[in-house]
C-alpha cells in the first residue's frame, strides 16, 4: 500500500509535517486548510501614529493587505493631476472674427484653434433681444389713436424702446424733450404697455382671451412719492416713529396681559359658582338618601375646586393622611396664607384623618385658596381702575389746558404750541395701563393677602 511519502516522491514534493498515509478527508479538505493558514498568516498591525479610520480604509472587505507603495488613482482624496501624453498639441491661431449681435460690421481678433476656423462666434447666443411690437398706419388710426400723443411721438418712443431694450430710465434720459412734450417715466410706460395690450387683443384669434399686462401709472406715482417722503425724513422724525412703534408694541403686550388676566378672573368666578352649585346639589341629594346608603357611599370632591388633590388609585395600602397633603402646584404664599387663616380660626393644621374630616378639610382649604385668588384679583382690578381714573383726569386737564405742570398731566407745552415732549408722551400715550414695577407688585400682593385675611376673620 502506497503511503504519503511515496506520493510526494513521485510528484517531487517536499515533505510535510504529517508523513502518514493520505486519507479521503485530507484530499477533500485540502483547500480549506490552505485558506485557513493563509488567513492566519495575513495579519497586519496598525502602525503607530495612524488613526483607526484611516487604517480601516486600507483594507477591503476581504481583508487584503495594504499596498507596499503609494498608488495614485483617480478615485481618492487628492486632486487628479493632468496627464500629459506624447500627442501633438492642437495649434492655435490669431484670427479675425465678427459678432453677429453687432450691425456695424466691426472686426475683432482673438486666439482660436485652427479646427474652429470659420465657425460663428460662440458667445453670440447670449445676445437676447426684446421683441418690441410693430404696428401699421391703419392699426394706429383704428385702435391706437390718443389725443395726448401724436403718431410721431409714439414712433419715437417705440424706436427708443427697441434701441435700449425697454430700459425706461435710459429711454427717459434719451427722450427728445425739446421736440415733444416733457414726459415722466410713468407716462412712457403707460403709453407703451397700453399699445402692447391693444395690439395683442386685436391680433388674438377669435374665441380666445389673451393675457394682457396692465400698468397702473397712478399706483407707481404714489409709490415713488411715498419712497421720496420716506427718504427725505429728518432724524427727529425717524426717532419719533421708532418711539411710537415701541409704545404701540408695549400697549399691545399690556392689552394681551390684561385679556389673559380677565380670562383667569372669569375662570375663578366660574369655579366659585360651580362649587357652590355642586355643594347645594349634594346637600339636596344627601337629604333624600337613606342614612345607610350615605354611610356606604364615598362623597366626591368637586373638580372645579381651588386645589386639585391627587387621587390615590394605586394598588396597596396608603394612609388616609396622604390625601390631606397639598400638591406641589400650590405656591408657598398660598400655603402660608391658608395656615395663617386656619390658625386664626382655631382649626387644627393636622386633624384626625377620618373619611369625612379629610373631605371637609380639603374642601375648606380649596375654598380658602379660591377666596385668596378672588381677593387678589379684586385688588388688582381696583388698582387698575384707579390708575385709569387718574390718567383720564390727567387727559381731561391736558385737553382743557388747565395746569400743565401737574404730575398727573405730564404735558409740556412749547412756545410754538402743539408739540409734546418725550416725558409727556411716556405718561400719556398708554391709556390702557402702565406696567407694574417689582416693588409695587410686592406691595399689592402683601396688601391683598392681608386684606383677604382680615376679611375672613370673624367679627
Amino acid at each position: 500500500m502506497a503511503t504519503g511519502a511515496d506520493v510526494r516522491d513521485i510528484l517531487e514534493l517536499t515533505g510535510g509535517d504529517n508523513d502518514g498515509p493520505i486519507s479521503k478527508k485530507d484530499l477533500i479538505n485540502s483547500d480549506k486548510k490552505k485558506t485557513k493558514k493563509a488567513t492566519e498568516t495575513l495579519t497586519f498591525k496598525r502602525p503607530e501614529g495612524m488613526h483607526r479610520e484611516v487604517y480601516a480604509l486600507l483594507y477591503s472587505d476581504k481583508k487584503d493587505a495594504p499596498p507596499l507603495l503609494p498608488s495614485d488613482t483617480t478615485q481618492g482624496y487628492r486632486t487628479v493631476k493632468a496627464k500629459l501624453g506624447c500627442k501633438k498639441v492642437r495649434p492655435w491661431k490669431w484670427m479675425p472674427f465678427t459678432n453677429p449681435a453687432r450691425r456695424d460690421g466691426a472686426i475683432f481678433h482673438h486666439w482660436r484653434r485652427t479646427a474652429e476656423e470659420g465657425k460663428d462666434y460662440p458667445f453670440a447666443r447670449f445676445n437676447k433681444t426684446v421683441q418690441v411690437p410693430v404696428y401699421s398706419e391703419q392699426e394706429y388710426q383704428m385702435h391706437l389713436h390718443d389725443d395726448g400723443w401724436t403718431k410721431a411721438e409714439t414712433d419715437h418712443l417705440f424706436d427708443l424702446c427697441k434701441r435700449f431694450d425697454l430700459r425706461f430710465i435710459v429711454v427717459h434720459d434719451r427722450y427728445d424733450h425739446q421736440q415733444y412734450r416733457k414726459r415722466s417715466v410713468e407716462d412712457l410706460k403707460e403709453r407703451y404697455y397700453s399699445i402692447c395690450g391693444k395690439l395683442t387683443k386685436v391680433r388674438a384669434a377669435s374665441g380666445t382671451e389673451p393675457k394682457i399686462y396692465i400698468f397702473d401709472a397712478g399706483h407707481e406715482r404714489r409709490r415713488k412719492e411715498q419712497l421720496e417722503k420716506l427718504f427725505n425724513r429728518t432724524p427727529e422724525q425717524v426717532a419719533e416713529e421708532e418711539y411710537l412703534i415701541q409704545e404701540l408694541r408695549k400697549i399691545e403686550t399690556r392689552k394681551k396681559e390684561r385679556e389673559k388676566k380677565a380670562q383667569d378672573l372669569q375662570k375663578l368666578i366660574k369655579a366659585a359658582d360651580t362649587t357652590t352649585e355642586l355643594r347645594r346639589a349634594e346637600k339636596r341629594v344627601s337629604k333624600k338618601k337613606l342614612p345607610q346608603k350615605r354611610e356606604t357611599e364615598k362623597p366626591a370632591v368637586p373638580e372645579t375646586a381651588g386645589i386639585k388633590f391627587p387621587d390615590f388609585k394605586s394598588a396597596g395600602v396608603t394612609p388616609r393622611s396622604h390625601r390631606m397633603k397639598l400638591p406641589s402646584s400650590v405656591g408657598q404664599k398660598k400655603i402660608k396664607a391658608i395656615e395663617q387663616i386656619l390658625i386664626e380660626q382655631g382649626v387644627d393644621l393636622n386633624p384626625m384623618p377620618t373619611e369625612e374630616i379629610v373631605q371637609m378639610f380639603n374642601e375648606l382649604r380649596s375654598d380658602l385658596v379660591l377666596l385668596y385668588e378672588l381677593k387678589q384679583a379684586h385688588s388688582n382690578c381696583e388698582y387698575e381702575q384707579q390708575m385709569l381714573r387718574h390718567r383720564y383726569e390727567a387727559l381731561l386737564k391736558a385737553g382743557s389746558g388747565g395746569g400743565c405742570g401737574t404730575a398727573g398731566a405730564g404735558l409740556a407745552a412749547t412756545p410754538q404750541g402743539g408739540e409734546l415732549n418725550v416725558e409727556a408722551k411716556e405718561q400719556i400715550i398708554d391709556v390702557v395701563g402702565a406696567p407694574l414695577t417689582p416693588n409695587s407688585r410686592k406691595r399689592r400682593e402683601s396688601a391683598s393677602s392681608s386684606s383677604s385675611v382680615k376679611k375672613v376673620k370673624k367679627p
